[in-house]
């Protein structure tokens, strides 16, 4: 089973080494490693082709951004299955893609999804996101799964399409929803934690940015005809510390 990973990075110099070598070092030996930038001007280009032995294709062009970027390396992937590796992430393990691969191999399913940690510059782990308790109807109040954590069938793309343009940060949420709660593919948690994602980003950076996905996750609800509340959606932090009260 060929694991496809795909990395979109720009101007990402400072961290995209130790993501290649993070898939460089994974014990599964059937991988395909995509790695698509955004035309970078910092040495990200020479530090890719200092590294090219480790990759299987990369392309550096303009995009239109974070998910125009993705949609390229989807439609570059030749393997049965897909995960992204975020730029300035690593993989948790050098077992994790052997884990994926098993985990797909006795269960019959178009996707699964399971834990990230998060981290500091000084590797001091912050959270723990994990999805052994989500499931599909969770996103119509907010909630998704971790999507580094998440690895798919590549066909599914080519059957329900990719990610749309036109999100800032919600595109992954658009995804989601409409292949768990609109199309219903199937899924199991493997409980296998995937990443290790570095903390901040857009999607994590006040209260502003929780303004923006609290909208955007409305609009990935409507384009894909979903009821919600929109109360429920902009008070999610109510029901996550409700939740993670209860499992004390």
């Amino acid at each position: 089973m060929k694991i496809t990973i795909i990395t979109v990075c720009y101007n990402s110099v400072a961290t995209l080494e130790k993501t290649i070598l993070s898939v460089a070092g994974q014990t599964y030996s059937d991988v395909e490693y995509i790695i698509v930038d955004g035309d970078s001007k910092d040495g990200t280009i020479a530090l890719i082709e200092k590294n090219e032995d480790k990759i299987t294709n990369w392309i550096s062009e303009p995009d239109q951004g974070l998910y125009d970027a993705m949609n390229k390396g989807i439609a570059m992937a030749t393997g049965e299955i897909v995960g992204i590796l975020n730029s300035d992430d690593t993989f948790y393990s050098d077992k994790v893609l052997a884990d994926i691969a098993k985990f797909h191999q006795t269960n019959s399913i178009d996707a699964s999804v399971g834990n990230i940690i998060q981290h500091k510059d000084n590797g001091k782990v912050v959270r723990v996101y994990s999805s052994k308790y989500w499931n599909p109807q969770k996103l119509v109040i907010g909630f998704m799964p971790p999507h580094p954590s998440i690895f798919f069938k590549r066909e599914l793309f080519d059957h329900l399409g990719n990610y749309k343009l036109g999100f800032i940060i919600g595109a992954d949420y658009e995804l989601i929803t409409r292949f768990f709660l609109k199309e219903k593919i199937t899924w199991k948690y493997s409980g296998i934690t995937t990443t290790a994602m570095l903390v901040g980003g857009l999607s994590s950076s006040g209260t502003g940015s929780y303004k923006l996905i609290s909208n955007e996750i409305q609009t990935a609800l409507n384009m894909n005809g979903i009821t919600f509340s929109s109360f429920k959606i902009k008070m999610r932090w109510v029901w996550k510390l409700l939740g993670f009260l209860n499992k004390k």
